[in-house]
């Protein structure tokens, strides 16, 4: 009887228990949903309103048709000119005595990472410069497990900062100093950029996609000049641009605008045309640094070359709401327009490893293939006052800097 009874309160606990487990899973059950649902809700919210956007009709029509007409300018090469023209890529110059040091911002993913990867197996030094230590790193790790040989160095720098650009380059040359290696450096890839939907503000108090995309670009080639021109062998920089320059018109160049001070006063952050009005300013500042360089050394110690890859399947999307990024890259597809890290990089590739002579022009299309860039990118007059607001920006930058170590 005593048995039975503790047999049937036992039964009656774990009926109990069973019961209560099942309550609590059905609530979790519930609350998952309830997030899910919630998730889901905010998702749709973000997609609807940047739908009724101008920018995501200025992304969705304008690019497409910016994209369209640098291919449209391949097909007419290969149908009507006899003769298009391309660059072989060569052999990295070298005088036997040094190993090319080649520098790739943005370098912790996508075309980044990809042009790291591709040409430490062609015999340089790799300097790879990002935001993130924990990416740089894994991204070393990758390279080195898939080239035991690769020479790389990796160095945490901010290029929306013009004091993380100077510290960097003060690393540099200590770290070249240190390794006993040549004070010079042979390629310059200017690869990083943003995409960013809302605005950001930079220490400096510029537009943070205008300082990384543009400022930090020139800041640094400006900074690493004198590494360049004091290599014994012919050296290079190459600007990462976009067909998205060619959407760019009657533009401005006075501070306000290249520091992106106006965009950032918009009731709307005008993100689509930042980027575009960025990615042209680097394209000018390309020809308009050709033109410097070679008026000054006749021999073209220096060469400056622009590229446009295409669209890659990287994060700079990563800001655009996710459903409308993969609508956009799946559709991309279908048209055979989207590449992957590794084809998009060709184009990087044929720039940098283009011969020592070419200098000026705009790669696009993989195979060495050159393109003409937009109208207003080849304007010297616009180029000459984006060149004299940016060295301004630059030497107000560098007093800035030098009253704070003061």
């Amino acid at each position: 009887m005593i048995l039975n009874k503790r047999i049937c309160q036992k039964s009656e606990q774990v009926s109990g228990d069973s019961g209560s487990y099942f309550a609590v899973a059905l609530t979790s059950f519930h609350s998952v949903k309830m997030v899910r649902a919630m998730t889901v809700g905010k998702e749709l919210k973000e997609v609807l309103y940047f739908v009724c956007s101008v920018e995501f009709w200025r992304m969705a029509v304008l690019w497409t048709v910016s994209l369209l007409s640098s291919y449209l300018q391949l097909l007419v090469q290969r149908l009507f000119v006899h003769k298009s023209i391309s660059y072989i890529r060569c052999i990295p110059p070298t005088t036997g005595l040094i190993t090319p040091v080649c520098i790739i911002t943005g370098a912790t993913s996508g075309l980044g990472a990809a042009a790291a990867y591709a040409l430490s197996g062609e015999g340089f030094c790799v300097v790879l410069v990002g935001r993130s230590s924990h990416l740089l790193s894994k991204t070393v790790i990758e390279i080195t497990s898939q080239n035991k040989d690769a020479q790389l160095k990796a160095f945490q720098v901010d290029l929306s900062s013009f004091q993380s650009i100077l510290k960097f380059k003060d690393s540099l040359e200590q770290w070249l100093l240190d390794s006993d290696m040549h004070s010079s450096i042979q390629l310059l890839i200017n690869n990083a950029g943003i995409l960013a939907t809302s605005s950001r503000v930079t220490a400096e108090g510029y537009d943070q996609m205008m300082s990384t995309n543009y400022i930090g670009a020139f800041s640094l080639t400006k900074a690493l000049l004198p590494l360049l021109k004091n290599s014994p062998v012919p050296s290079r920089i190459v600007n990462v641009t976009s067909f998205t320059h060619r959407n760019v018109y009657g533009p401005r160049f006075d501070n306000e605008t290249v520091t992106g001070k106006c965009f950032l006063r918009s009731k709307q952050y005008p993100c689509a045309h930042v980027y575009e009005y960025s990615k042209l300013c680097l394209l000018l500042f390309s020809y308009e640094l050709h033109r410097q360089l070679g008026l000054t050394d006749r021999s073209r110690h220096i060469s400056v070359i622009a590229v446009d890859p295409g669209v890659v399947k990287t994060n700079i999307m990563r800001e655009v709401p996710s459903l409308l990024s993969h609508a956009a890259f799946t559709v991309l597809k279908l048209l055979c327009l989207l590449q992957s890290p590794e084809d998009g990089i060709n184009s990087v590739l044929d720039a940098a490893l283009a011969p020592p002579e070419t200098s000026g022009v705009y790669f696009f299309g993989g195979k060495g293939r050159t393109i003409n860039s937009s109208v207003v990118s080849h304007n010297s007059k616009l180029a000459g006052e984006l060149w004299t607001t940016s060295s301004n920006i630059y030497i107000n930058s560098l007093l800035a800097s030098r009253e704070l170590c003061d």
